[in-house]
């Protein structure tokens, strides 16, 4: 999982985010979770993620350079795995959203 905020290249580009509701109990999910980050992060087109949890809410935002490289991440067969265990074992729901990125900017202190 990230922790800092992803540096961007200038706009545009994607944002694919994805918005789960987890069940009770880890049950494999955080190392396929660190699992899926790496893999992504190896994807043609991939550049960077954030993502924060509260309980059984998450939300993780991945940035594509463009959608052509969206969906070779979703085809990826690891990725396909690991989105069938999701709905098996992990989320109680989850909703996917992509969005295009127009504008980008920020603050960094001293």
């Amino acid at each position: 999982m990230a922790e800092a905020i992803s540096k961007t290249p200038e706009p545009p580009y994607y944002a694919v985010i994805f918005t789960s509701l987890r069940t009770e109990g880890d049950r494999g999910y955080a190392a396929m979770a660190k699992a899926m980050s790496r893999l992504a992060s190896e994807q043609p087109g991939w550049l960077g993620e954030e993502s924060a949890r509260d309980g059984a809410l998450g939300i993780t935002v991945a940035y594509f350079r463009d959608l052509d490289s969206i969906a070779a991440w979703k085809a990826k067969a690891e990725h396909l795995a690991a989105q069938r265990l999701g709905r098996e074992r992990w989320y109680a729901a989850y909703q996917v959203r992509i969005a295009r990125v127009e504008r980008d900017y920020g603050f960094t202190a001293p």
